[in-house]
Formats: C-alpha cells, sequence, structure tokens
C-alpha cells in the first residue's frame, strides 16, 4: 500500500509522527507492507517549527518539499498535483484543518486518490473562521473520516456524512504518550529560561482573527497585569504574531516592556512538551495546546470564541475567554473542575487508524 502523507503545519507534524510510528510498527509485522511518502507543502517554514520535527521526532523526510507558505488552497493544490501526479498512491493522509489540508483534499479528488482525514468531524461552528471552511470541505471529500471524538461522530451525522466514519479516538495523545519520556530527557529549557515548574505561567498567540493591534493589546494588558516575577509568563512567539507586534509602536512597548513577560522564540515540539507539563497554567488560542494542556494535566484558559474541543471545557479544565482582558484575568484566578475525559482514547489511535486502512473498505 503507497500512502502519500500532506503536512505543512507544525500541529500535523506531530500527528504524522504518532501514525509514522505506527507504520513502521505494522511493517515490522510483516504482512501488507505500507510505504509512506511525505508531501511538506511549506506552508511553516521557520526551522523551529518544521524542520526539527524531522530532526527530533523520526517523521520520514519529506519525498517532496515544496514553498506555499504564501499560498491559499487552491493554488497550493496545483502544485501538489504538478508535483505528484505521475505517482501511484493508494490514499493520501490529511491531518487537521490547514490550508495545506484542504489543498491536500482538492488535489486528490482531481487525482482521483481516495482521501483519509484524521480529525475529522471538528467543529467550532464559527463559519468566519478559515479553518472551519477547511475542515468542512476536507470532510465533505474524504473517504476515510477518522473522528478523535463521539461529538465529531455525531457532527458528521448531522451533517449526513455516516459512510467511512470511524471513532478511533486522537492520534495527539498518542504523540503525547511517545515523547513525553523523550522531552524529559532531551529537553532542557527549564534551565535555560531559570524556570521553576508550576511558578509560571505559558502563553502562545497565533491565530488570524487573533492576531491583529486592538486584539493583542487586549491580550497583552490581562499578561501584563498577571505576570510577575515570582509568576512570570513565557511566550514563545509566533512569527505572525511578531510582525504585527512590531509594526505598532504602543503594542511593542506592551509586550516587551514588561520583565515577567519572557517573550522567546517558537520553541520546538520537545521543549513546548516540557513547558506545558511544568506549568501552572496555560494561555492559548490554539486547538492543539488545548488538548496537550489536558494530556499534561496543565490547566488552560483559550483565548477564543469556541473550541473544536468541546470535552476539555465539559471536563473543567479548559476555560473559554475569547480576549477581553478582564475575563482572561478572571478565569486565570477562578479554579478548574479537572475531571477525567475518555474520548481520546489510551494512545493506540493510530494503530486503529492504519488497521482500517489496510482493510481496504471505507
Amino acid at each position: 500500500m503507497r500512502i502519500l502523507t500532506i503536512i505543512g503545519a507544525r500541529p500535523q507534524f506531530i500527528k504524522a509522527a504518532a501514525v509514522s510510528s505506527a507504520i513502521n510498527a505494522h511493517n515490522k509485522q510483516g504482512g501488507n507492507r505500507i510505504d509512506e511518502f511525505i508531501l511538506h507543502t511549506g506552508q511553516h517554514y521557520d526551522h523551529n517549527m518544521s524542520q526539527i520535527f524531522f530532526d527530533d521526532l523520526a517523521i520520514p523526510k519529506p519525498a517532496w518539499q515544496l514553498n506555499c507558505s504564501a499560498m491559499m488552497p487552491e493554488p497550493m493544490s496545483e502544485e501538489i498535483i504538478a508535483t505528484v501526479k505521475s505517482e501511484k498512491f493508494d490514499c493520501v493522509l490529511l491531518y487537521g484543518d490547514t490550508y495545506s489540508t484542504l489543498a491536500g483534499a482538492l488535489a486528490a479528488e482531481k487525482l482521483q486518490i481516495p482521501i483519509a482525514h484524521i480529525e475529522a468531524g471538528l467543529r467550532s461552528f464559527n463559519n468566519a473562521m478559515p479553518e472551519e471552511h477547511n475542515r468542512i470541505e476536507t470532510d465533505r471529500r474524504a473517504n476515510w473520516l477518522f473522528c478523535p471524538t463521539r461529538t465529531a461522530v455525531k457532527n458528521l451525522a448531522d451533517e449526513g456524512l455516516t459512510h467511512g466514519v470511524h471513532l478511533v479516538g486522537d492520534v495527539m495523545y498518542d504523540a503525547a504518550l511517545m515523547f513525553a519520556g523523550i522531552a524529559s530527557k532531551k529537553s532542557d529549557i527549564l534551565t535555560h529560561l531559570n524556570l521553576r515548574e508550576k511558578d509560571f505561567y505559558l502563553a502562545t498567540i497565533h491565530r488570524a482573527e487573533n492576531t491583529n493591534s486592538d486584539k493583542l493589546t487586549d491580550i497583552f494588558s490581562a499578561l501584563s497585569d498577571v505576570a510577575t516575577v515570582e509568576t512570570p509568563i513565557v511566550l514563545p512567539l509566533h512569527p505572525r504574531t511578531r510582525n504585527v507586534i512590531e509594526g505598532d509602536a504602543c503594542l511593542k512597548a506592551l509586550a516587551f516592556g514588561n520583565n515577567a513577560i519572557n517573550i522567546i522564540e517558537p520553541a520546538n515540539y520537545l521543549d513546548m512538551i516540557m513547558l506545558e507539563k511544568s506549568a501552572k497554567l496555560i494561555l492559548t488560542d490554539s486547538g492543539g495546546i488545548q488538548k496537550e494542556a489536558y494530556f499534561h494535566q496543565t490547566p488552560c484558559v483559550t483565548l477564543r470564541e469556541e473550541t473544536e474541543w468541546v470535552e476539555t471545557v465539559s471536563a473543567g479544565w479548559n476555560k473559554i475567554v475569547g480576549t477581553d482582558a478582564e475575563k482572561i484575568k478572571s478565569a486565570i484566578n477562578s479554579p478548574f473542575a479537572k475531571l477525567a475525559i475518555t474520548d481520546y482514547g489510551s494512545g493506540d489511535s493510530a494503530q486503529k487508524i492504519i488497521k482500517i486502512l489496510c482493510n481496504g473498505n471505507y
């Protein structure tokens, strides 16, 4: 079986690591061999946000490396088609909700290759988000829809999608279990930043709807109020966010003017695991980090108006607050319920996916 895996953004590298590991384990057992070929769209170009995944996480080196960082899905899909049209594949494997995801779906549809979508059925119900459009359009084209939760299965059923739907759990939980021990051995980020466990906050801000001067001003106003020498904030700064801050003098003064806000370069995945595990609390607009916070048993405040990961909210590990400064501060200072979540599986989601793909039936 020949699989084309299309990835281009940081969360996809994490999920691909878990699935690639399951493919390797499958091949060692004999039987129907799977040959995986990775196409990296180049959507994320920063070394710490892409190449280091191949260096540290043992994902197979890309067979094709594109340069599509500024492209929308349609032209990106044409680049993909031009690159692989002479190849034969049994399946195109896609992850999540990025432009690379939808571009891969559009390309596979034109090339008439069956599509497998990991994290199918997730919905924020915010149609203004590009990610919502990407995931809906990808699900409509997918032959295998691999859902991480029962809510995702229900969302698909509500849209009339029931064929090829499989509840497999969350491959990001697989990855969290795989790499937590490695991170503890290889990462020295806590020592490097002079941090003590559970004595700092971790923040990340990168989504397009949050990276404008008004919302970033609100967010940094809250961060400035809660950051102290005793409990500093560590903020690995996304390139998009940095560009907005650097272009606004008042915002730049607010963001960089508090010594208790430690702004660092984007951290590699193993360092992020250590920061997430060790933080007292996480503030983020990232979907993946919301879940990783739960995996590492760290409370989370989400800087968005909605989330795809409703289980983290209903279980009391996650609070959705948007970007209002007062709501952010209130959420940080109020208790979290911290109930268990069963939907994410037991760390064998990638194995389930590979078994289903090898069976061949949608």
